[in-house]
């Protein structure tokens, strides 16, 4: 039975992602989010521009924090690429402000750590 599930969800992972724009590692090419799950170019991260992520995938959490950021404290955990450990960005679990709730549960995600594939096809 579990031969079943793990091959419907495999199926299930391939049709989701492939052909699809997609954010992966840019130092080991791991899938990190579709590109339909941007919310927002508008973000700061540690090294310079974010993106605000619905949700991603291939990411392992570190451990939760505090942490002062530009639109107040927010408690997060950095997140890491399992393909090669690069440190990605965070995840917000919390946010101590009202207007910044709507980041909870989302990622930044870190521009300068990302790499943007299309899945353009030339034809001939």
């Amino acid at each position: 039975m579990s031969a079943q599930i793990n091959a419907d969800t495999k199926s299930q992972v391939i049709t989701t992602f492939d052909g699809h724009p997609l954010f992966s590692c840019s130092t080991c090419t791991a899938v990190i989010a579709l590109q339909d799950e941007l919310i927002s170019k508008s973000f700061s991260g540690r090294d310079g521009r974010g993106f605000l992520i619905h949700s991603a995938v291939n990411l392992k959490m570190g451990k939760k924090e505090d942490r002062p950021l530009l639109t107040g404290v927010h408690t997060v955990a950095d997140v890491y690429c399992v393909g090669c450990n690069e440190r990605m960005g965070w995840y917000y679990l919390k946010a101590s402000d009202q207007s910044q709730k709507y980041k909870e549960g989302k990622y930044l995600l870190e521009r300068e750590k990302l790499i943007k594939e299309n899945n353009w096809s030339l034809d001939d």
